[in-house]
């Protein structure tokens, strides 16, 4: 079957189910404040009937999927046009925009003609399928990224390369190879200054932090005996403390420096608990051999639980260990933001996190000395804090203020559509 005769790019479906209700702007005035409320309103208006399509290349698993699952409801309530589609691709494929991923953040990767070749004809077999009748494309991280060079469009979309990615020190052969096609985009986005590799020349560079929307399932209130009965039937013993980490399956969240640091721990406190967390990702076939190590490295250790989004683990599911949870671990090696630990803070729970990307951008002040380099120092920390509560929960008041604050859902709806807007003008 010849590519001209596939379907279009599939269609997530999100959103259109939902009631205006559920997702009216007016819900989130009381965290998002009246100015930046009305400011959100003006600009849909000037917006109004702009039709926009996100592209990546997974449904479920990973901020991006989690970000676009939230935004494109409020999009749609707000009048925007906007739709997400996932890019065509295979095993071979997403094994190779992986690697993709892993060198953009400093990993070490020799490119073959063969691996460019590949990479190159899924984005043309892609752009062949994509319809073209929308006015702006968003194109998130690598996977996609030449895609718009096969568009063949000329002026009449505006594209945007959102990079979700710590680059700021990415493989120079990589980089060099995909730096070609991401010149062609109209704007680029990242997360932080210090992520935008140097070489990069486009007019418009922004800088946009994800966000978290409190409203979702995984961040509402829910109550304290709900909680324990979700994670009790789990196999938690709710009487000794119970350390977490949320996070993909990648050897850049370090799951095994983190088992590691929970076993020096109970050295000292021998009652405590680890849960795993993990979601399996359309898009990343690295993460089932990082699972294995995990189930390897629990097979003896009935305080170690794995769980995954495959065992039943959803957003209801996470929402009630992060609460329940004593000290929420994030000890990644490198990363583009960590939503989870904006999660754990909402929840006003204490995080020791590595000092990595975007995640020092998210503690309160004084509290830095919870970002750590090593596992010795993440296991030192840890024990501080299950030793001493009350600047446990001081640390998490301060969190979730900081939280409210900067990272919730409206913020980053009111960025993008402010660049929206500077795009299409």
């Amino acid at each position: 079957m010849s590519v001209s005769t596939l379907h279009p790019l599939p269609k997530v479906a999100v959103g259109r189910h939902l009631s205006s209700e559920s997702v009216n702007l007016d819900n989130y005035r009381s965290w998002a404040g009246d100015a930046l409320t009305e400011e959100i309103r003006q600009l849909c208006k000037d917006l109004h009937g702009l039709r926009v399509c996100n592209l990546n290349a997974t449904a479920t698993g990973g901020g991006v999927a989690e970000l676009l699952s939230r935004m494109i409801p409020v999009y749609l309530a707000l009048g925007i046009e906007a739709d997400w589609r996932l890019i065509y691709g295979d095993k071979e494929f997403f094994t190779i925009t992986k690697s993709f991923h892993n060198a953009l953040q400093g990993g070490t990767l020799h490119l073959t003609d063969a691996t460019e070749q590949a990479y190159l004809e899924r984005n043309r077999q892609s752009a062949e399928m994509l319809p073209d009748d929308y006015d702006i494309f968003i194109v998130h991280d690598p996977q996609p990224a030449a895609i718009r060079h096969f568009m063949n469009s000329g002026n009449k979309h505006k594209w945007i390369w959102r990079c979700h990615i710590d680059s700021s020190a990415p493989n120079s052969e990589v980089w060099e190879f995909l730096r070609t096609y991401i010149q062609e985009y109209d704007a680029a986005v990242f997360t932080m200054k210090a992520f935008q590799p140097g070489d990069l020349n486009l007019d418009r560079i922004v800088f946009i932090p994800p966000a978290i929307d409190p409203a979702a399932t995984k961040n509402m209130e829910l109550p304290t005996d709900v909680c324990h009965r979700a994670i009790g039937e789990m196999g938690v013993d709710l009487h000794r403390p119970l350390l977490l980490q949320v996070a993909r399956f990648d050897p850049w969240k370090d799951p095994l420096g983190v088992i590691e640091a929970y076993r020096m721990v109970k050295k000292a406190r021998p009652e405590v608990q680890l849960a795993m967390l993990g979601a399996m990702a359309g898009d990343d076939p690295e993460a089932w051999g990082i699972l294995d190590q995990i189930n390897a490295e629990a097979a003896d250790d009935p305080d170690l639980h794995v769980f995954t989004n495959l065992t039943g683990v959803g957003s209801m599911e996470v929402n009630a260990f992060q609460r329940t949870a004593d000290v929420v671990l994030q000890k990644s090696l490198r990363e583009g933001f960590g939503l989870v630990v904006a999660e754990a803070f909402w929840k006003t729970r204490p995080v020791v996190a590595g000092h990595a990307g975007g995640i020092p951008m998210q503690f309160p002040a004084g509290y830095e000395d919870y970002l750590v380099e090593s596992v010795d120092d993440c296991a030192a920390k840890t024990l501080h804090l299950l030793e001493h509560r009350d600047i446990a929960e001081s640390f998490g008041r301060a969190g979730q203020a900081k939280i409210r604050a900067e990272f919730l859902l409206p913020r980053l709806i009111r960025d993008e559509l402010r660049l929206m807007k500077d795009v299409v003008s």
